[in-house]
């Protein structure tokens, strides 16, 4: 059976991140964009990762420039907009898609296991996927779901 642990992604500083890291981790899986009407919830998604981090959870942001161009940055403009705006500590990821034949193996993978109100497409940045410490999705949130709305099912998987 397939799992987060099986995949790899590159991170904003370019190193390859072997996602196995993240083994027996409750992971919160969001594709961000520093343009968007939702980019104040990486102020929500930093709070969760410092509440939790200590617990065995951890936040991995995917940016994104699918939706309305609004993640034209490159890597190091992504990663100091992070910081400066919102005080990101949490993993970051080089841009991906997350839609379409290019779409980043670790998003092909979401979507398929956890499919939203328009079926596997993902319809905005700040969609989230909540994947449990086996490595296998738990839940999909929509973009308008706020991350301490999230808390509660963190808390929950990582008590299971």
């Amino acid at each position: 059976m397939t799992s987060l642990q099986d995949f790899s992604a590159t991170s904003l500083d370019g190193q390859e991140v072997d996602l196995s890291a993240y083994a027996g981790q409750v992971v919160l899986v969001v594709n961000t964009a520093s343009q968007c009407g939702f980019t104040p919830q990486y102020q929500g998604l930093q709070e969760l990762f410092t509440q939790y981090q200590d617990q065995g959870f951890t936040v991995i942001g995917f940016p994104c420039d699918q939706f309305g161009n609004q993640e034209p940055g490159d890597s190091a403009e992504i990663g100091a907009f992070c910081e400066k705006n919102y005080g990101v500590t949490f993993p970051m990821m080089s841009k991906v898609e997350v839609n379409g034949d290019n779409a980043h193996p670790v998003y092909q993978w979401l979507r398929q296991e956890k499919g939203g109100m328009l079926g596997s497409k993902i319809k905005w940045n700040f969609t989230k996927y909540l994947v449990g410490k086996d490595g296998q999705v738990i839940d999909r949130y929509a973009p308008t779901t706020k991350p301490e709305k999230i808390a509660g099912d963190v808390e929950k998987a990582l008590r299971a």
